[in-house]
């Protein structure tokens, strides 16, 4: 499976309320005004300019801060096909995975891309695609590969039922 979108780059420590708002948490929005609100306090712009296939590139330590799930629904809602980091914060990691959102280690990477280009994911070899050369990362393993290619953990387990 390959993901092709234009990136979208932020430094570190990006916390799960700029990702998503904590004055929303406990409103029942639709998942068209989630995706309204992601990263508004951080990029005010972002829901305005983020197109269906982007790719988030960000520093160290992306989704740090609470557990809320929103935080990672937010963006794939916005249309995110997957986030690269130097490093995630752990609970964020597995809210993403659960959501089916790729969430991809790659530093190297993300000091290579600019706002605004145009990258190439190869989730089965592994391999990111910059304008800047190829970029290695461990590839996911076989389950972690069925949980997104079956669009998350709820729609994993159903598939199984």
């Amino acid at each position: 499976m390959a993901i092709k979108g234009r990136v979208h780059k932020y430094g570190d420590d990006i916390n799960t309320d700029v990702i998503f708002p904590g004055r929303y948490t406990y409103k029942n929005l639709s998942e068209e005004e989630m995706a309204s609100h992601a990263m508004e306090d951080l990029d005010p712009d972002f829901s305005r300019k983020v197109k269906k296939g982007d790719i988030i590139f960000a520093g160290k330590n992306f989704g740090m801060g609470s557990s809320r799930e929103q935080a990672v629904l937010a963006l794939k809602y916005a249309g995110i096909s997957a986030i690269v980091a130097k490093s995630f914060a752990r609970i964020y990691y597995r809210n993403a995975i659960n959501s089916g959102l790729p969430a991809i280690e790659a530093p190297e990477a993300v000091d290579a891309v600019e706002e605004g280009d145009e990258v190439e994911i190869d989730l089965q070899n592994g391999v990111i695609r910059t304008p800047k050369g190829e970029f290695k990362f461990p590839p996911f393993p076989p389950k972690v590969r069925e949980i997104l290619d079956a669009g998350g953990l709820i729609p994993y387990i159903k598939s199984r039922i």
